[in-house]
């Protein structure tokens, strides 16, 4: 992984960018896509669409990530100065408490913590309860309400994990908060750059979509201001790689490849495009797994229902504990998840197109 790319990573992963406050994140995303596509704008609730012209005559095609990375969003301040704060994506109780975190405030970030209560004090069967979203709170420092307005906190203020960009001990391995999904929008940069000085046949769309963990809101206005022929959502999938997950969910590894998703709640994958980017696969030997979700979506569930409906496919990155603090992703099934869909990108013509629609 050379030094741009890491940078890259660096600073997509930590900009901040909860659902409903993308904006810092969509900025990042647009200075590295925009010397890649011949147009750039956004739709009115602030989703990047880059757009990459190829053949006038082909088909357009959405390459998807969402900008959107789980956090909180603050719902009160009590009379001592404490943050009551509504969750923003999925969040698991377990990974919450005693974990470092930032108030955008109108005035600046605030450093502080969801709190905790020491063992020491606790009943033994108390220790045993998970604490719920609702009891837990967030610390910054302040001593009453009135201390924490005068520092610009008010109801609405995002909250966003602090986990800086970490380059592990394997440089393979790389940690940091937000890889879901800025590593699809990573992608969506890098699919750009590669057709730069490649002939494809068909309109490329890379796509940084808002409010994906809320309801996928940002896909369904996106997919309405494009209107693309074929649609592929690139986002985070489970790695089962690691201890306590069952082998049943173990369908993917660290550094096995990119991840093709059969199903999940919000779509069934279009069974043509599936094949084709599965073919495409095998013939230039990329690695590739299955995966699939009983539960949650992603973007492809809006894109694939959008006008007369559009083919769509979910291709994943695999990805250690997503929607915590801190995700760990391996840079090769980056590199062939990008390979994996300029392949894709400089195949999908007129007549391939016409032919999966059939499948």
């Amino acid at each position: 992984m050379d030094d741009k790319t890491l940078e890259m990573f660096k600073q997509l992963t930590e900009a901040p960018g909860t659902s409903g406050f993308e904006g810092e994140a969509r900025d990042v995303m647009n200075r590295y896509i925009a010397p890649y596509a011949d147009d750039v704008y956004t739709d009115h609730l602030g989703s990047l669409i880059a757009r990459k012209q190829g053949a006038a005559d082909g088909p357009k095609v959405a390459v998807v990530g969402h900008l959107d990375e789980v956090g909180f969003m603050v719902t009160k301040i009590t009379d001592k100065g404490f943050l009551r704060f509504q969750t923003l994506g999925g969040w698991w109780e377990q990974v919450m408490l005693a974990q470092r975190v930032k108030v955008y405030t109108r005035k600046g970030a605030i450093e502080g913590i969801i709190g905790s209560v020491p063992p020491h004090i606790l009943p033994a069967e108390e220790r045993k309860k998970v604490t719920k979203k609702e009891d837990m709170f967030i610390d910054i420092g302040a001593s009453s309400r009135e201390e924490a307005e005068e520092w610009g906190v008010r109801p609405g203020d995002p909250v966003v994990p602090v986990s800086p960009f970490t380059q592990m001990k394997n440089p393979k391995l790389m940690m940091a908060k937000a890889w879901d999904n800025r590593v699809g929008c990573a992608v969506a940069i890098e699919v750009l750059k590669r057709l730069n000085d490649e002939q494809h046949p068909n309109t490329v769309f890379g796509v940084g979509t808002i409010q994906e963990e809320v309801g996928l809101r940002g896909a369904t206005t996106s997919a309405s201001m494009i209107d693309p022929d074929v649609a592929i959502a690139v986002d985070v999938g489970i790695a089962g790689d690691t201890p306590g997950i069952k082998e049943q969910h173990r369908n993917a590894k660290l550094g096995g490849g990119p991840q093709i998703l059969i199903y999940d709640a919000s779509m069934v994958p279009h069974r043509g495009l599936r094949d084709f980017v599965i073919d495409i696969a095998e013939e230039n030997d990329i690695p590739y797994q299955y995966d699939y979700m009983a539960g949650g979506g992603t973007d492809a569930g809006k894109y694939h229902l959008n006008n007369k409906g559009v083919p769509s496919l979910v291709i994943s990155v695999p990805t250690r504990y997503i929607h915590s603090h801190a995700a760990i992703l391996h840079g090769d099934d980056f590199e062939n998840t990008v390979k994996l869909v300029v392949e894709v990108a400089k195949r999908l013509d007129q007549d391939a197109f016409e032919k999966l629609k059939k499948a």
